[in-house]
């Protein structure tokens, strides 16, 4: 046997026996597979030890790829990178000020559990689909399984593009939000100008960008690391993110000194966007939770790094989005009680409603240390966010999806990571951020657009699982719930779209434009003048790499070409990489 040639070129580990289809090798390939070997001038292998692979790998093989990734995620690993890329306790503090400035107190603890429960219903039906198919593809892969054949290539297409730039606006989001934290714990430090009623220093938008840039930076470097140095990294944040959530929430209720009475944080509507009726304002307020609970699909994206996938990852998606429910929502509402008055959260010169009510609330050093921890806690969200995106990259440029893939595609022989699909990554990440420097309004379109891509790009295949009936349900799933859970979901996200795409302060300016459409508008652009272009002569959707075979088909192949045909009672499987 020898070694698969050129593995930090195509990202390929297994070793193999090179089989000539023109020759007549001992298996003869199909014409598709034969024009797809010229047209990337890859050689197809013969794997003969795929007995000894493990469960996960055996399963990769029979979806169609090969393992490349060392599995070293485990249970408490997988969960904690499930719950990270939520960042529950920091996400909420970014956000927070959506459903505050839509509809006052009321919105804030209402929006959230109505949204929450959408969210959910989208997180299970994804971890149902993660289960059957666990590839690091994510939801972009399952479309050549749940989608009818003559359309997978679009329908991927389609779905990935999504995907691609729901996760980059994300992670972009996740970035600007920690450099908001952090600036804002430096503001809190600088000392409270009472005749002025301003902080002695106030960051700007051009600050916020670059101390953004630089923390993208070092989230790159950090996923430059290997998988297993990445697993110490995520392994325990999970402890830490709840130690902190319920001391803040004590702390909070502690030293508060005059807590709002609970007819006001139930029902006082005081919307501040300038919206009328004041219902219709109410809904802007559904941000804060499907920007938390959204990207549920990022451990999928991990899926070739964890041990039994099939099993590990559906859980921690489920797992790690309930925590997210219902801490979220209790969190929530422990802010809206100590809030002390909103028109003066929503005016600080923080320009985060969340760190001025640490701060009313528990003096400077409380105020600090807790908008730090967020800080923190965010940090570890936009390095998963990373991770998760840049295994996506890789995952979409082993199937030829993306402009020059085969650079995505390396595998770097030192750490066995992608490192040019993560430094693509957090560049683009920079740069979509930018639109701050023009309006610092305009960066919630950012946050909107989180929303809007990914739940559409889950949407897709729950939709052509629900329409063909193509779906196989792998060790996790929703039973006969499955239907209706997968309906109310994309009930759930048609609704806010409509409302994510609307700006959220009126009347509308240059300044507070809701850009989302706009972003939206030109990547479909891209995407559409992309395909037509160049991709739909190339591209097929999900491709096969590897393949598990039994040994009778492969004797009986021989026989046909003279080849010796006693091993037909064998039954031995065998990995074939294409």
């Amino acid at each position: 046997m020898e070694q698969a040639s050129s593995a930090e070129t195509t990202g390929q580990t297994a070793a193999g026996r090179k089989t000539s289809t023109a020759e007549g090798g001992r298996r003869k390939s199909t014409i598709a597979e034969i024009a797809l070997a010229k047209a990337r001038n890859e050689p197809i292998y013969d794997v003969e030890d795929a007995a000894l692979y493990s469960e996960a790998d055996r399963r990769l093989a029979e979806l169609g790829y090969v393992q490349v990734y060392k599995r070293e995620f485990s249970w408490l690993s997988c969960f904690s990178f499930a719950v990270s890329i939520s960042g529950l306790f920091a996400s909420v503090a970014t956000t927070y000020i959506y459903p505050l400035e839509a509809g006052g107190a009321a919105a804030t603890v209402w929006c959230w559990l109505i949204s929450g429960a959408g969210c959910y219903c989208i997180a299970l039906s994804v971890a149902e689909l993660v289960s059957a198919y666990p590839t690091s593809g994510g939801l972009y892969f399952t479309c050549k399984f749940l989608a009818p054949e003559a359309w997978v290539a679009e329908v991927s297409w389609l779905c990935g593009w999504l995907n691609l730039l729901g996760q980059i606006a994300g992670a972009a989001s996740t970035i600007y939000g920690c450099a908001q934290l952090l600036l804002a714990a430096a503001s809190m430090g600088s000392g409270f100008d009472a005749d002025a009623g301003v902080f002695n220093y106030t960051p700007t938008n051009q600050q916020t960008v670059g101390v953004m840039a630089a923390i993208a930076m070092l989230h790159g470097a950090i996923n430059s690391l290997g998988t297993a140095a990445l697993e110490k990294v995520t392994r325990t944040y999970v402890i830490f993110h709840i130690a902190i959530l319920v001391s803040c929430c004590i702390a909070l209720l502690v030293k508060c000194p005059e807590r709002h009475t609970s007819s006001y944080v139930w029902t006082d509507v005081d919307p501040e966007a300038g919206w009328s009726p004041p219902g219709f304002s109410f809904l802007f307020g559904f941000l804060s939770a499907s920007w938390t609970m959204t990207d549920y699909d990022a451990t999928a994206h991990i899926a070739e790094e964890i041990k039994n996938p099939e099993i590990k990852a559906p859980w921690s998606i489920a797992g790690a989005l309930l925590f997210t429910y219902i801490g979220g929502w209790l969190f929530t509402i422990v802010l809206t009680y100590t809030a002390g008055n909103i028109a003066d959260d929503l005016a600080s010169p923080l320009y985060q409603p969340v760190a001025q009510i640490f701060y009313n609330n528990l003096g400077p050093a409380g105020g600090i240390f807790f908008t730090v921890c967020a800080f923190i806690i965010l940090n570890f969200t936009g390095i998963t966010a990373i991770q998760a995106g840049a295994r996506t990259v890789w995952a979409f440029s082993r199937d030829e999806m993306l402009p020059f893939s085969k650079t995505w595609y390396k595998i770097n022989s030192k750490t066995q990571t992608p490192l040019y699909s993560v430094w693509i990554f957090v560049v683009i990440c920079i740069i979509i951020n930018l639109i701050a420097l023009g309006s610092y309004t305009g960066i919630a379109a950012i946050f909107n657009l989180t929303a809007i891509a990914l739940d559409w790009s889950y949407c897709i295949p729950i939709i052509c699982k629900m329409i063909w009936g193509k779906f196989e349900r792998g060790p996790w799933h929703l039973g006969k719930a499955s239907f209706w859970i997968n309906l109310y979901a994309v009930i759930w996200t048609l609704f806010v779209s409509i409302i994510f795409i609307l700006p959220t302060i009126r009347p509308v300016t240059v300044e507070n434009m809701n850009y989302v459409c706009v972003i939206l508008v030109a990547v479909a652009l891209f995407a559409v003048i992309y395909w037509y272009a160049a991709g739909r002569y190339y591209y097929t959707g999900p491709r096969i790499k590897a393949q598990i075979v039994q040994e009778a088909i492969l004797a009986q192949e021989n026989a046909k070409e003279g080849g010796d045909s006693s091993s037909n009672e064998g039954q031995d499987e065998k990995t074939v990489v294409t």
